[in-house]
Formats: structure tokens, sequence, C-alpha cells
């Protein structure tokens, strides 16, 4: 094989596998993991943070 025959190749595997992880990430399957996963930032912590020197208060 020459090394164009490599570059096509690779540029195939390459885009076999950014368009498996497109339909991995658009999968049906993983829709309500990823809805999870963006409402995260906006829950409440359950636990209370502990005090550190860093922030100014004493235990």
């Amino acid at each position: 094989m020459s090394g164009d025959n490599w570059h096509i190749v690779w540029t195939l595997l390459l885009m076999a596998a950014f368009i498996g992880i497109v339909a991995w990430a658009w999968s049906h399957r993983r829709h309500k993991d990823f809805k999870e996963a963006a409402h995260l930032p906006l829950e409440e912590d359950e636990r209370r943070p502990q005090s550190t020197p860093e922030n100014g208060e004493s235990r």
C-alpha cells in the first residue's frame, strides 16, 4: 500500500469513529442519562459544605 492509501484508510476509520460516537450520543437509550446530567448543576446539594480556613469559618 502506498502512502495515499494509508491516508484514505485512516480518514475512513476516523470518520466511522465520529459517526459511531454521534450515533451513540443521540441514541434514545442515552437520552435519559444525558437529560439527568444536564440538570445536575440546577440541583441543590444535600450535604452542607464543611467549614475550612479558606472560606473564613472555623470548625
